[in-house]
């Protein structure tokens, strides 16, 4: 639904620089400079976080069992042949890890190569050549329990693209290239501590192939326009096995060797956006955009866990696609000292996918028959008020979006919220200036509790007590709400000294405030008939105190 354009900077290629930070939470430490001076350069980059070694102290005697940390990793070098080529080499490796308790742990992380070759034809004309890897694996694994399982996934990506940019004028862009992606998914595999052989779903393997051309023109000083069209196919390739589906039910199988491309989708996805300057203050711009969707994502769970199941379109699995539109007016006051913005959304999503009640989705190698098909919608309206100047600098914004899904063979085909639906989003961010060397910060977030699909009843049934559900989504976690505080002390500087520094001393969740990560339902031991809700709380207050320097 987003993009995030996220670049690492170069390296110095003059001199030798570096910051970083040493806090109670984390820690973190960048270096950059020069390999051959004014030629070549670097720059590596890390953090982790170590929170897990404080949650002892924790009142929660659940909290204290936990284990929680990350670490990231960002490195990159580049050369200059000549003025008109450059290479650049980067990578980012991270991962993630929470262990609920002594018994149950689940981690993921990410990997990324990437290799670059800038050329300049001319003034007017340059281009990209890249090579990309990348590697997102994820796992869960229940280490007391008998026997022991591991359940692991991963997918990688190698890709090809090549982009080139042409300055027609100086009105007038032109951007165009072209992309191959290979895809290479493992489902999910389990090791079981008294089992000789792994249990593995199949793997899959998919082609991806994309040309795209755009053009940025600005017809007068007021108004500008950039426009484009994307071209995409997708293929499934073996080896694999395919189950042929009849009303959600296996009814043949067909194998397919190594390498076989059995099934093709072709997609177009045109753009448009355009910017009108009503005045030297304000405009207006407004937005269209088809997308479309070859990776699916199987997840039936809202507890925002990283343990998805992912997939490709298929012969069964259409891929899905939408068609978004954006209208939006921008204004800035008294010399840009304050900007406001209001943009208005909506997006119509079409082969959507969920799942039937009950579905089975780790380590099912026939999960096509548990899915369902629909459609979706978002809409929403934006609000932006930003202050830039003076002691007090900050931003308020605020968005009511609803995202509503509709499938015939769910939820008695009822329209219901989808996972993501959360109506009300408030963000409160100030800075106070109390001198050049003193500042205090803090952010106040409320968002609507993510929808939920609880139990109304229960039932005995084969001396069991069995849960009864609602409507799907039907229901809400408590909304969500902190404050984020600090206090940031930088250190006199002196003529001469190359080493900067301050203290920064905060406090995540100020006020303490019980936020629910999920809630479960568990049967009173004395009682059958009665059931107790339980909200899983992840922090609380959280004080730190960071020193930040740079030379």
């Amino acid at each position: 639904s987003s993009l995030m354009d996220i670049r690492m900077k170069d390296g110095n290629k003059k001199e030798f620089h570096g910051e970083g930070g040493i806090g109670i939470i984390a820690s973190r430490l960048a270096l950059e400079g020069p390999i051959v001076k004014d030629k070549a350069s670097f720059i590596v980059a890390g953090r982790r976080t170590y929170a897990d070694l404080f949650l002892p102290l924790s009142s929660d005697s659940t909290v204290r069992k936990n284990k929680l940390y990350f670490y990231d990793l960002n490195a990159k070098v580049n050369y200059e042949i000549d003025p008109n080529n450059r290479i650049y080499l980067s990578g980012y490796f991270g991962r993630d890890f929470f262990g609920y308790g002594k018994d149950l742990s689940f981690g993921w992380g990410n990997s990324t190569l990437t290799a670059r070759w800038n050329h300049l034809y001319s003034s007017k004309l340059f281009s990209n050549l890249t090579f990309l890897y990348s590697n997102y694996q994820y796992e869960l694994e229940q280490s007391r329990s008998q026997p022991n399982f591991k359940w692991t996934a991963k997918q990688e990506n190698y890709s090809a693209k090549y982009d080139l940019t042409y300055y027609q004028t100086t009105n007038s862009t032109i951007r165009y290239g072209a992309q191959l992606i290979y895809h290479y998914i493992q489902p999910g595999k389990v090791e079981v501590s008294n089992q000789e052989d792994d249990y593995k779903v199949p793997n899959s393997y998919a082609l991806e192939y994309a040309a795209y051309i755009q053009h940025e023109q600005k017809f007068n000083k007021n108004f500008s326009v950039n426009y484009g069209l994307r071209a995409s196919m997708f293929q499934n390739m073996g080896r694999t096995t395919v189950f042929e589906i009849d009303n959600f039910e296996v009814v043949d199988t067909v194998k397919y060797g190594k390498n076989k491309i059995y099934n093709t989708y072709y997609g177009l996805e045109p753009r448009v956006s355009g910017t009108y300057m009503l005045n030297s203050v304000s405009s207006v711009k407004a937005a269209y955009s088809r997308t479309v969707q070859y990776l699916q994502r199987a997840s039936n769970s809202t507890g925002g866990s990283p343990l998805d199941v992912w997939f490709t379109a298929s012969k069964y699995v259409k891929p899905q696609y939408s068609d978004q539109f954006g209208l939006g007016y921008f204004r800035n006051f008294k010399d840009d000292a304050y900007e406001f913005s209001v943009e208005g959304f909506y997006k119509q999503m079409h082969n959507q996918i969920d799942f039937a009640d009950g579905a089975e989705l780790l380590l099912n190698n026939q999960m096509e028959k548990e899915l369902r098909f629909g459609k979706a919608k978002a809409y929403g309206l934006e609000f932006l008020l930003r202050k830039n100047d003076g002691k007090l600098t900050g931003w308020i914004g605020y968005t009511f979006s609803k995202t509503v899904r509709s499938f015939t063979d769910i939820n008695d085909g009822k329209d219901y919220p989808s996972n993501y639906d959360k109506p009300h989003n408030l963000n409160v961010v100030m800075n106070y200036s109390i001198s050049p060397r003193v500042t205090i910060s803090g952010a106040w977030v409320f968002t609507s509790g993510e929808a939920a699909t609880y139990p109304t009843m229960r039932f005995f049934h084969a001396g069991t007590n069995l849960p009864m559900y609602g409507d799907k989504n039907g229901n809400r976690l408590p909304s969500y709400h902190r404050l984020d505080v600090s206090l940031t002390i930088k250190n006199k500087k002196k003529v001469g000294r190359r080493w900067e520094s301050e203290w920064n001393i905060a406090a995540y969740n100020a006020y303490n405030r019980s936020n629910a990560y999920s809630v479960y339902f568990e049967q009173d031991e004395n009682n059958p008939n009665k059931i107790t809700a339980y909200k899983m709380v992840m922090f609380k207050i959280v004080p730190s105190i960071t020193y930040n320097f740079k030379f």
